[in-house]
């Protein structure tokens, strides 16, 4: 853990002085001072669980446990009774038919189809909810999270999502209608609805007592938010903060003077999501351009998104669309993945014409057929390291342009000096397998030069998409393989003519 954890953990928005109050936290992260939201912040001779834990959602013995409906399944099916969290209900679900879903999510009480359904792949929820019956299936969006629920009913056709809201009491279809408003990319579009908001008049004594009237409807009920009387967030208060102020303190000025971070609704989820990492809170508050709150992104779905753009970098990496998954329709696929293995083709062809180009030296050394795809890999595959770390820093960090193309310059240092390494490892290879020192040293000369090219795109091709406006991800592998391979085809056989053959 890193020091400055110390401050999410008091969940305080702006940087504190270290002392030796600091909260300590345990293993995981967590504060291990047990909190009791119902009880006056002087007496904690209660001792309750703590509320913020790292499995909070875990069951002890006496807790609930989530069942499948044995009669729902085939003798032949193995079924296991009772699961501890529905996120491994989900997991089961994912492996039956769609008949047995469907059964399952049916027969289900509607708490715990809602948390399964939460925990299901995007695709295979949605192939439940449209064949579900629609009364049952409002029953059980009724009961989810709303942001759960709007993930959901976004991936539906408008048609059947209309049926279903309008099956919904009229406040639920209005909050996910308002929801469903929102860019499913931005802040707003991720943000939970459901926290707990404190006026700055009270008391921290009514704050407990307004935190345990409401937070058993809430999802992650790590913070208090004060605001005014027109919902302008003023601070942010930990439970823990709450639990040791004295009595009769108002939260109001508990909060004084604190910088809040925030961030707008319309911030793209993915900045956001490398915010909450950078300062390492459980939650980050959302509000408009006029700073009212209007909701929460909680870490879990930060998690969620940051699983979500790494999986996206690596397809577009290759040329796969970042939406595409083993679910998707294998014609869809076939459109989607086409137009980029056209441009490889393409670019694969301008590569082509440069080994065409010396025909004639590679008829007079057949050798050099042998070697010359050594050199090009090998630089293929110095530059896909430089990518693969550069489109790294890119998704988890806001690089400015200066220290971005200092790291270009720091892989083309690696790229020099791997290069006069394999360099000379090649020039004794080739020197050994044609008993000509020259061809060693054009295998030597052509291989480092192509290293150091291969480290130099490898690093600017994200920088250049970035520039473009275009995911730096995209297709970047492509075009670092046209250049490897079309200039290190070109210096060996251009070297070898040079220096063997005039």
């Amino acid at each position: 853990m890193h020091d400055h954890e110390d401050w999410q953990a008091a969940g305080n928005h702006t940087v504190p002085s270290r002392d030796a109050d600091a909260p300590r936290r345990d293993d995981g992260g967590n504060d291990t001072t047990p909190l009791s939201p119902g009880t006056p912040a002087s007496s904690f001779s209660a001792e309750p669980p703590p509320l913020a834990t790292a499995q909070e959602d875990a069951p002890s013995d006496e807790q609930h446990r989530y069942a499948m409906p044995d009669f729902c399944l085939d003798e032949g099916d193995e079924i296991d009774a009772e699961f501890v969290h529905p996120a491994d209900l989900a997991d089961h679900l994912e492996n039956l038919t769609l008949e047995k879903q469907v059964c399952a999510l049916r027969h289900m009480a509607k708490e715990d189809a809602a948390e399964a359904l939460a925990e299901l792949d995007g695709s295979v929820a949605v192939d439940v909810l449209e064949n579900l019956d629609a009364d049952v299936a409002a029953q059980i969006i009724a009961e989810m999270e709303p942001d759960d629920a709007a993930d959901v009913l976004d991936e539906l056709d408008e048609g059947h999502r209309d049926v279903l809201l309008g099956k919904l009491d009229r406040e639920d279809s209005e909050e996910l209608r308002n929801l469903l408003n929102f860019d499913p990319d931005s802040a707003a579009g991720v943000m939970n609805i459901e926290l707990i908001l404190l006026e700055e008049h009270m008391t921290v004594d009514e704050a407990i007592a307004h935190i345990r009237s409401e937070m058993e409807d809430k999802e992650s009920p790590y913070y208090g938010y004060v605001v005014d009387a027109s919902d302008i967030l003023l601070g942010v208060l930990s439970l823990r903060d709450i639990m040791l102020a004295r009595p009769g303190t108002v939260v109001g000025d508990a909060v004084r003077g604190q910088s809040v971070v925030s961030v707008p609704y319309d911030m793209d989820k993915g900045e956001v999501a490398s915010l909450l990492s950078h300062y390492n809170f459980l939650a980050m508050p959302v509000v408009d351009h006029e700073g009212h709150i209007m909701g929460v992104v909680t870490y879990d779905d930060i998690m969620d998104i940051m699983h979500e753009e790494a999986s996206a970098d690596m397809q577009g990496m290759v040329g796969a669309d970042p939406g595409e998954s083993v679910d998707t329709p294998w014609l869809e696929s076939v459109a989607k993945r086409l137009p980029w293995l056209v441009v490889n083709m393409v670019n694969s062809a301008l590569s082509a014409s440069v080994v065409y180009m010396f025909e004639g030296t590679i008829a007079q050394m057949a050798a050099l057929a042998v070697l010359m795809p050594m050199v090009a890999n090998q630089a293929g595959n110095t530059g896909q390291q430089a990518l693969a770390v550069m489109i790294r820093q890119l998704a988890t960090d806001r690089f400015e342009q200066k220290k971005a193309w200092l790291a270009v310059l720091r892989e083309a240092k690696i790229g020099l000096f791997t290069g006069v390494i394999m360099a000379l490892l090649a020039f004794v290879g080739a020197w050994i397998f044609t008993s000509i020192p020259q061809v060693g040293m054009v295998m030597a000369g052509a291989l480092l030069c192509d290293m150091m090219l291969g480290a130099v795109a490898g690093g600017s091709i994200p920088l250049i998409f970035r520039a473009m406006g275009r995911d730096p991800a995209q297709a970047s592998s492509i075009f670092l393989t046209t250049i490897t391979d079309g200039a290190g085809f070109f210096l060996f056989l251009g070297l070898a003519t040079l220096f063997l053959f005039q």
